[in-house]
């Protein structure tokens, strides 16, 4: 009985957890760009960030000097920026595990 019992258990913990992976896993588009410079945080210098649900968020797991010069015309502390991300929210803060960043979508007149 005992041994049902355990792989009953570990059998169901295995689901949880590759069900959690698996949420884990979604990507998302977001809007990307420096925290203080577009999204108004407070910090110490540039920092990139994300917007999910209105809400901004500092990363953790790649930096705002990855993805080209922050002080371009088109870069983080000049515009805000779409990117496909996973992650999840720790601490209040992104862990990212994959950041795309998005082309710049052009301007109609």
């Amino acid at each position: 009985m005992k041994k049902i019992f355990l792989a009953t258990f570990l059998f169901v913990t295995a689901i949880v957890i590759a069900q959690d992976k698996k949420e884990q896993s979604k990507s998302q588009i977001v809007e990307a760009a420096c925290g203080q410079c577009q999204f108004g945080m407070e910090g110490y210098g540039c920092e990139l960030a994300v917007r999910i649900d209105g809400k901004p968020y500092f990363i953790d797991g790649t930096s705002i000097d990855s993805h080209g010069d922050a002080h371009a015309t088109d870069g983080f502390c000049a515009a805000i920026r779409k990117a496909t991300v996973v992650g999840e929210i720790k601490d209040n803060r992104f862990v990212v595990s994959k950041f795309k960043l998005l082309p710049e979508e052009k301007k109609t007149q």
